[in-house]
């Protein structure tokens, strides 16, 4: 492991410290940009949905179900059951 600076040190612990609501707020960008995207671009932000919702370690079925749908407004309800939770 690399050494860092007592600097370097706090500017990671608090990153993985806040590391859920960084996430959380990356998947509330997505939900608003989906509304808007169209194209190839919402393939790809569908993508990346996919893969923060993993990182958020929401249920594979449910993401599957989400991803299967492509409906932002299931997304949105699991932003609601994250929120009330955290």
């Amino acid at each position: 492991m690399p050494d860092y600076t007592p600097y370097q040190r706090k500017i990671i612990d608090r990153y993985y410290k806040n590391f859920d609501a960084i996430q959380f707020q990356r998947l509330s960008e997505l939900a608003t940009e989906l509304y808007l995207a169209e194209g190839k671009k919402l393939e790809r932000l569908w993508a990346q949905t996919g893969e923060l919702l993993r990182k958020l370690e929401i249920p594979e079925t449910q993401v599957a179900a989400i991803l299967a749908k492509r409906d932002p407004t299931a997304l949105v309800s699991i932003m609601k059951s994250l929120e009330n939770k955290g």
